[in-house]
């Protein structure tokens, strides 16, 4: 049995490797849980799995947390606060811990996790893209192994199972094309919340969901695949696949190309995470490519997604610029699904959010360097919002 902690227990990620506890309990415990805000589901969970430690990321909400489970008997640790979730990460003899918190606010806890030994199922894509110069060196220096659990990257991690050194020519990373990709780019100055959250494959929280739309997210696995397995960005390529059957390929120095192929499920990624080297057998659906029929591709239109060379464009120039380009993604998303600016607005303060940044960069950052500078882009981003009819004019 193997013994796992969830960073964010009540988000897609974590509900969804709960339900791969439940329906393996003899090969996985589930040792700590910690969450951002949800203390109803929360409090659920820790009734179900009996979590050792559990932390609630909203530091206010500890009270309301321990009301909740005040009857259980025995009683786990209840801790709140960013300083809470970091003993989670850190707590105890879990084996692998599952970082599915959105956004930047991993990075902290998955570093505490790696210098605990602990070995990490990545869930949480800007831990890599804002701090891969800092958490890659502290992987090999803790010895631990950082195992993709998105399906992208499971995907090609999966593909690269037995594939030399060196062996490795290029990765084709698939996108689905989110919500807009049979949208003309005309149409895209009318888009409302609503229909970017109009995902027609996958299942996903509000903010990733946005980031398919505008296609931010493949830009964001870009960077991160550069980071997990040693590719430069010229090696990376994206394809447009709409069925979301093949979840990505490599390219063998040969010219051989290998793919892995699934129905849209995130548990599949999560579970080769938990188990791997082993493969467990599941009851799920298998694969039927008879029905599902055709599998097509085409080019990504950069007009319609500009985001993606964003992304290139940081990745690039490294240092701290995929943290502002992270940061600044993150905020003015969060503007959007608040309504406050127009779909169109995104790529637009983000690519002023790095152009200002260009000359505070540093090449070789250190942590204290990333922080500074995903708060520096979110203080940006917000800034620029409230004034776009004058300042997004000039762009």
């Amino acid at each position: 049995m193997k013994a796992i902690s969830i960073l964010g227990s009540t988000g897609s990620i974590g509900t969804q490797t709960l339900d791969i506890v439940t329906q393996y309990p003899d090969q996985f415990q589930v040792v700590g849980l910690a969450a951002r805000s949800n203390v109803v589901l929360l409090a659920q969970q820790i009734r179900e799995f009996q979590p050792a430690i559990a932390a609630i990321g909203e530091v206010q909400k500890l009270p309301e947390l321990q009301a909740a489970i005040a009857d259980l008997d025995p009683q786990p640790i209840l801790l709140g606060g960013e300083v809470g979730v970091i003993e989670v990460a850190r707590y105890g003899d879990a084996e692998v811990v599952v970082t599915g918190i959105m956004g930047c606010a991993g990075l902290l806890p998955t570093i505490a996790a790696i210098q605990a030994g602990k070995d990490i199922a990545l869930a949480n894509k800007e831990t890599l893209i804002a701090g891969g110069p800092v958490v890659l060196p502290l992987v090999q220096e803790y010895g631990v192994k950082l195992l993709p659990a998105d399906s992208e990257h499971s995907a090609i991690f999966q593909c690269l199972q037995g594939v030399p050194n060196k062996g490795l020519r290029r990765i084709l990373l698939t996108a689905s094309g989110g919500a807009f990709r049979d949208w003309a780019v005309e149409k895209l100055s009318e888009v409302t919340v609503k229909d970017a959250l109009k995902h027609p494959n996958w299942s996903m929280g509000r903010k990733i969901t946005v980031d398919s739309a505008t296609l931010m997210n493949k830009g964001l696995e870009v960077i991160e695949a550069h980071w997990l397995f040693g590719v430069d960005y010229d090696q990376i390529e994206i394809v447009i696949h709409p069925q979301s059957i093949i979840h990505s390929l490599i390219e063998l120095q040969d010219t051989s190309v290998l793919a892995q192929l699934g129905w849209p499920d995130m548990r599949l990624p999560l579970l080769y995470a938990l188990s791997w080297p082993e493969r467990i057998y599941t009851d799920w659906q298998p694969l039927d490519l008879v029905k599902v029929g055709e599998l097509t591709f085409r080019t990504p239109d950069h007009q319609k997604y500009p985001c993606m060379q964003l992304a290139y464009t940081a990745g690039r120039i490294g240092g701290c610029m995929p943290a502002v380009l992270n940061a600044a993604n993150e905020q003015a998303v969060a503007l959007f699904l608040e309504e406050r600016i127009q779909f169109l607005d995104i790529p637009r303060l983000i690519e002023r959010a790095c152009d200002r940044y260009l000359t505070h960069n540093h090449s070789t950052p250190t942590l204290e360097d990333i922080i500074a500078a995903d708060q520096w882009a979110r203080q940006e981003v917000a800034i620029a919002s409230q004034s776009l009819g004058s300042v997004l004019q000039k762009l």
